[in-house]
């Protein structure tokens, strides 16, 4: 029995051809993350490039003024980008994964992203994620939607309970068959993955791994528990399809609505117009209050005098830049907490919608997701802070461009660290698609 139900699995064209399709849309994202990965390599090693280069013209052409050629430099920050990204974009479509900034306020820079397609923007990114969260249940679907109904339909359903010692035995092994077929296809794309894109074999990749098995296993799951039912081909395909439009389109973009609805976030905006709005101010205004409260930020600093009698000088112009920053403050930290109570909200729901709670926790792993860009953030704020603190005892005592060694300054780098929450990753999935299989259990009772 177990033989001849392998034989006509092998000789079904159309269940090849789901498998064939699998791998091809597979093999096609994993192409779509190399070239993500290697245009980010490219990026980088171009800036850190024109980085250096910039640095040298302005050093030569802006030879006197200490505070006129920090105005213009540019520091860079990359956000590194694992590998594993390759099977997940994520976020990194939209948010940079590498930063600019000069030493003047930051929060006009922060929020810099590179010029894209709104056409590519709209499409999205056909990576491993995106066909495995969509394309993959499709295919399973067409697997498993007639696995009883076709048996009735075709007249063999009676022999089958007469014949057949264990029913539920034989319909198990042909679920089976499917699912390890489907099964080997996904390792197969993941061996190939961890090759074409030389991802670690880390815990992370074997974390990404048993999410997308687990993922797999609740659609089958799913569709087991519907065919249990034991309804006609066309009813159990349109209640699959339905489950499918609802748990990855519906459920997920009505979350997306619901959530922004919640935790609106007018700050985004409200936190640049803030900054521009605090430092153009400054300069109708007198200018005592200014560099007073920049000395009260950095008490360090108080030797440092504006001349009497002037109107401009560098220590009031970067104590404007400051209190740019400064005034802005509560917009920023406003936008991020409402960022992470967006964050925490999802994964909440995620418990009891797998399809969102797998893309959170593939995002995640790859380091693609919005905890990393607010981590990205605070680093980039660390950064522009360390800038400051170096250059502005120079421009203000005044310190020649030429005395400094401006070959040092190397394009930095944040390496983000990844947290592997087991518990929030495997136990949603896994109580959902046992739940699903043992209800299907009882229902194919003989």
């Amino acid at each position: 029995m177990k033989t001849l139900l392998i034989k006509n699995f092998t000789r079904s064209k159309g269940l090849m051809l789901g498998l064939l399709l699998l791998l091809i849309s597979g093999l096609v994202s994993l192409n779509i993350g190399k070239q993500f990965l290697e245009k980010n390599t490219q990026i980088i090693e171009e800036t850190a490039h024109y980085q250096q280069e910039n640095i040298n013209r302005y050093v030569q052409n802006v030879d006197k003024e200490m505070g006129l050629l920090l105005y213009y430099l540019r520091f860079g920050l990359v956000n590194q980008t694992p590998n594993l990204a390759g099977l997940s974009i994520g976020q990194r479509d939209i948010n940079p994964s590498i930063i600019s900034v000069t030493i003047r306020n930051l929060e006009e820079q922060k929020y810099t992203t590179d010029l894209m397609n709104p056409m590519y923007q709209l499409l999205g990114n056909l990576d491993f994620s995106f066909v495995l969260l969509y394309f993959f249940p499709l295919i399973i679907i067409t697997f498993c939607f007639n696995l009883i109904s076709e048996e009735k339909e075709e007249g063999t359903w009676s022999l089958l309970l007469t014949q057949a010692q264990n029913p539920q035995k034989v319909l198990l092994w042909k679920i089976g068959i499917r699912y390890f077929s489907i099964l080997l296809a996904l390792i197969l794309l993941f061996i190939i993955a961890k090759f074409y894109l030389s991802i670690a074999f880390d815990l992370p990749f074997i974390a990404f791994c048993l999410v997308a098995i687990l993922y797999v296993t609740f659609w089958f799951c799913i569709s087991w528990l519907v065919v249990s039912w034991q309804k006609s081909s066309s009813q159990n395909a349109l209640i699959l399809l339905i489950t499918w439009v609802m748990l990855t389109i519906i459920i997920p973009a009505s979350v997306n609505a619901t959530v922004a609805a919640i935790y609106p976030v007018p700050e985004a905006f409200k936190t640049t117009l803030d900054s521009r709005e605090a430092y153009h101010s400054k300069w109708d205004k007198a200018k005592e209050p200014t560099i007073e409260k920049f000395y009260q930020h950095y008490p360090q600093f108080r030797k440092y005098k504006h001349p009497q009698g002037h109107d401009y000088s560098w220590l009031w112009y970067y104590a404007a830049q400051q209190m740019a920053d400064d005034e802005s403050m509560v917009s920023s930290q406003q936008l991020k907490e409402k960022l992470q109570q967006r964050e925490r909200l999802v994964q909440i729901i995620g418990w009891v919608v797998p399809s969102i709670n797998t893309q959170l926790s593939f995002s995640q792993l790859s380091l693609t997701d919005i905890q990393n860009n607010l981590s990205f953030w605070k680093a980039l704020e660390n950064f522009h802070e360390q800038k400051r603190l170096y250059f502005y005892p120079k421009i203000f005592a005044e310190i020649p461009v030429n005395q400094e060694n401006w070959k040092q300054f190397k394009l930095a780098s944040f390496h983000d660290k990844v947290i592997i929450h087991w518990f929030s990753t495997i136990l949603p999935m896994l109580l959902i698609s046992l739940l699903c299989f043992w209800k299907a259990m009882k229902n194919l009772i003989f």
